[in-house]
């Protein structure tokens, strides 16, 4: 008997699990359910090379239309799943079609936090999480335009070092005391502040906006402090959220985030779930965690289709993230807090260093700017569970390649 595998979402996590699978070896009938017009695509170029026009909409997808036809990957775009019926296995669409599965994974992904202020709904005042929504920026991201980003994450910054490169004139307006505040790494936050500042970017940290103004169209974006920035347009990042709406009225357990354990499977055996919307246990760190990140996108796709296939195989690897800014790469392997030791090695002034976080002498994070050595090997380190020597990872003398390979014998 053919076994059916339905994938709701058409994200990162879901375009790989169906690569996944066929790779896999699975033969059964494989279908894809989307919300939007495309197939899946990746994100990340959105607020950076897509955002600058150095990049189509075709070269964002993670597979041509081809691969889908070749591996009889049934694509629905433009369908939404409007509720799951456990008991029967069963979907229904938007469109009024009903579905049914063997397996059934979520891969539902997450959605923008919206503000709800005065003048939200104005034309100029955008969000950046779709194609669509980077055309409808661009229709205004002109020379002399002036934008203001309300969040100074990774979405906020990497947009506003492609502005203020293309003439914009660039407002950040951070509620928090620091740029990419999640981040945890003072050193790194105040660096990525400076290079903004000399680039031109108005960054004002301790700020929120009290409402946005304009009649029809965005004129202004009010402060907290009470004054008005002018603004042509205005672009929110404040955060995401996981879609867990459908999961939760078909009785699955969700907190902050749709529950798996180890293997990508929910609260019912048959429904897995994988990507930004799932909360996942990992070893390595000792905890939960849900994360936004095309990394867990990939790895637990990989993970649900091995499950799938009968193969269980733990997803447990350090997270690792990455953003473009100017000609800078950050790159973050692991957690940290502000309550942990942070060593530098190199000097920032030379656009180049890496930050490292011990917790009681075991190093937890890196924080590397254009050191990708540093980078890929603390990877390793960190899930070693490995306790270096803060002076040796200060001493620059020491490639730090001897010093890896010192700690992993």
């Amino acid at each position: 008997m053919q076994h059916t595998v339905v994938i709701v979402g058409a994200g990162q996590a879901a375009g790989q699990t169906s690569v996944s699978l066929r790779q896999g070896g699975f033969a059964g009938r494989i279908v894809l359910v989307g919300e939007e017009p495309y197939l899946p695509y990746q994100r990340p170029p959105l607020s950076k090379k897509f955002l600058a026009g150095e990049l189509d909409a075709p070269r964002l997808l993670l597979r041509q239309e081809k691969f889908y036809a070749e591996h009889q990957v049934e694509v629905l775009l433009n369908t939404r799943v409007t509720r799951i019926e456990p008991g029967s296995r069963g979907l229904e669409l938007s469109n009024g079609a009903h579905l049914n599965y063997d397996k059934l994974i979520l891969a539902t992904g997450s959605r923008v936090r919206e503000v709800q202020l005065p003048g939200h709904r104005l034309a100029g005042v955008h969000y950046l999480r779709t194609i669509d929504d980077v055309s409808r920026i661009r229709e205004q991201f002109l020379p002399g335009a002036s934008l203001v980003i309300v969040g100074a994450g990774y979405i906020g910054l990497e947009v506003a070092a492609v502005a203020v490169t293309h003439g914009l004139k660039v407002t950040v307006v951070e509620l928090a005391d620091q740029v990419m505040a999640r981040v945890e790494a003072p050193p790194v936050s105040d660096f990525m502040a400076r290079m903004h500042r000399e680039a031109g970017v108005d960054i004002r940290c301790n700020t929120g906006i009290q409402a946005f103004r304009g009649a029809t169209r965005l004129k202004g974006v009010i402060g907290s402090d009470g004054v008005e920035i002018p603004a042509d347009l205005a672009i929110v990042g404040i955060g995401i959220l996981p879609n867990v709406e459908l999961a939760q009225t078909a009785g699955l357990v969700c907190s902050n985030g749709i529950m798996v354990d180890e293997y990508c499977r929910t609260s019912d055996l048959d429904v897995l779930a994988v990507g930004d919307c799932t909360n996942h246990p990992n070893p390595l760190l000792g905890r939960r965690v849900r994360l936004e990140s095309v990394h867990n996108a990939q790895e637990q796709a990989k993970t649900a289709a091995t499950t799938i296939l009968g193969r269980l195989e733990p997803y447990a690897q350090i997270p690792w993230f990455w953003s473009d800014q100017y000609d800078l790469k950050l790159q973050i392997a692991g957690f940290s807090s502000r309550s942990e030791q942070a060593v530098i090695r190199g000097e920032p002034e030379s656009r180049s260093f890496a930050v490292f976080f011990l917790d009681e002498g075991r190093l937890t994070s890196v924080y590397a700017i254009n050191s990708p050595r540093e980078f890929m090997l603390s990877k390793k380190l960190i899930a070693l569970g490995a306790r270096p020597e803060p002076a040796l990872l200060r001493d620059t003398t020491v490639p730090f390649k001897e010093i890896a390979e010192a700690l992993e014998s």
